[in-house]
């Protein structure tokens, strides 16, 4: 038996080679392939996640370097920006959070879609940074829950991009029923989200 044959195959193509990428795991025999719903949705979850930009400052400089060509965020299937929050759900938080904008922020949240996913990016973002004052969130985890954190001041856009993997990896092994899990409720409690 060939022990290459189960393996992704290179498919040539006139920009280079490029690798199929990888199926979800199931059953297969000659001519049919099995595996559970769950899985091929986890899998189109991975490659197709919309996010939504929610950038006040530096951060957000940091992520437009990301969508230049030098980076690539559309070959993480990311190439559609949506500023909708009923059609994303990735919300990516940048910079600083006034203590004003953090009901703007949750009613953003709360008018997203499930699955949902939330980015922290940078230090203000994630912990209010430097500005220790009475007018900053100190974190954003305050009012909506957080899924991925993004250390740095500003993070690096390779910082940035293994954030992303993170998400996507959340994206594709998280059940359906996320959202009625027994840790999802309790969060939801904890922020006071019906």
């Amino acid at each position: 038996m060939d022990a290459n044959k189960n393996k992704p195959q290179p498919i040539v193509t006139k920009g280079g080679v490029t690798i199929v990428p990888e199926g979800p795991p199931g059953y297969e025999g000659q001519g049919f392939f099995a595996t559970s719903a769950e899985k091929v949705i986890g899998m189109a979850r991975l490659n197709s996640l919309w996010p939504l930009p929610f950038a006040t400052s530096c951060c957000g400089i940091e992520f437009m370097s990301l969508m230049s060509s030098h980076y690539d965020l559309g070959r993480f299937g990311m190439e559609r920006l949506s500023f909708s929050p009923r059609q994303s759900d990735l919300l990516m938080v940048m910079g600083t959070i006034a203590k004003k904008m953090a009901p703007v922020l949750r009613e953003v949240y709360m008018q997203m879609a499930e699955p949902k996913w939330v980015l922290s990016m940078g230090a203000c973002a994630s912990s209010g940074g430097v500005f220790d004052s009475y007018s900053v969130l100190q974190g954003i985890d305050r009012v909506i829950p957080v899924d991925v954190y993004i250390p740095g001041c500003p993070p690096r856009p390779e910082q940035v991009i293994n954030g992303i993997l993170k998400i996507q990896e959340l994206a594709r092994n998280e059940s359906l029923r996320r959202r009625y899990s027994k840790e999802y409720e309790d969060l939801l409690t904890k922020y006071k989200i019906d």
